[in-house]
């Protein structure tokens, strides 16, 4: 019943689902948001292990390349938010989308008066409640090599583009998307990419790939003044300037 719920193409992956199950998850913690337009906000942190894509720059292997974590379920889950006492909640991933359980999560959420953010590939669809639907299509540049993973080479760059899913996302929700950019040429992929929606450039968010402040600040020196220019946001990752590459944070 569960696979029922998101896209036939991902039906594979929620095939260990049901209304009742629990879901995967990798950690629950309090932090600051690091990333896009909730920057500097206290959140809560639910962050679920499994993913469908495999990113080769992904920072938190632990719940994508070997997801790891405790099977938990949406009371349990709740009860752990609201004993963090903060009215932000970020529901992350992996991909928590891959999780029909995200919709009375959400909706009990929503119910106790918390804000939720929902980090996303953009690659699945959930009839769920979402103060602010925070999507980050992959470029070609997430591709993992062949060398890397001959099977998830191709099945990511097989799943990686849902333009559709994307659209519908941000027919529902509030919105922003964010693209993770290594080098000049990614900008006219993301250029090439916004073509196909109807989104304002404020909502679009340019983030430089690294996990450490001088690569971060390498790419952040020329992308910083491009996304001026064409009226996008630029998305330093202030949670490693502030915590460092680490869990929890």
């Amino acid at each position: 019943m569960a696979a029922r719920r998101v896209e036939p193409l991902f039906s594979a992956f929620l095939s260990h689902t049901s209304p009742l199950s629990p879901m995967r998850i990798a950690e629950i913690y309090r932090s600051i948001q690091g990333e896009g337009r909730l920057t500097g906000q206290d959140s809560v942190f639910v962050r679920t292990s499994g993913c469908n894509l495999r990113c080769w720059f992904c920072d938190t292997p632990y719940a994508s390349w070997e997801p790891e974590g405790e099977d938990r379920g949406v009371a349990e889950i709740v009860e752990a938010v609201l004993a963090l006492e903060t009215p932000h909640v970020v529901l992350t991933g992996g991909e928590p989308m891959l999780f029909a359980e995200m919709i009375p999560l959400c909706d009990r959420l929503h119910q106790e008066g918390r804000h939720l953010t929902i980090e996303t590939a953009g690659t699945l669809h959930l009839p769920l409640h979402c103060d602010l639907m925070s999507i980050s299509p992959k470029l070609s540049n997430s591709t993992p090599s062949h060398l890397q993973s001959p099977k998830w080479h191709l099945r990511h760059e097989r799943a990686r583009r849902a333009i559709d899913v994307v659209r519908r996302l941000i027919a529902a929700h509030p919105h922003q998307l964010k693209f993770v950019v290594d080098e000049p040429e990614d900008c006219e992929e993301v250029l090439e990419y916004l073509d196909e929606l109807p989104i304002r450039p404020e909502d679009v968010h340019l983030m430089p790939q690294g996990i450490e402040p001088v690569g971060l600040a390498r790419i952040g020196d020329w992308l910083e003044p491009w996304c001026r220019s064409h009226g996008f946001r630029f998305c330093p990752r202030k949670q490693i300037e502030w915590y460092g590459a680490r869990r929890g944070t």
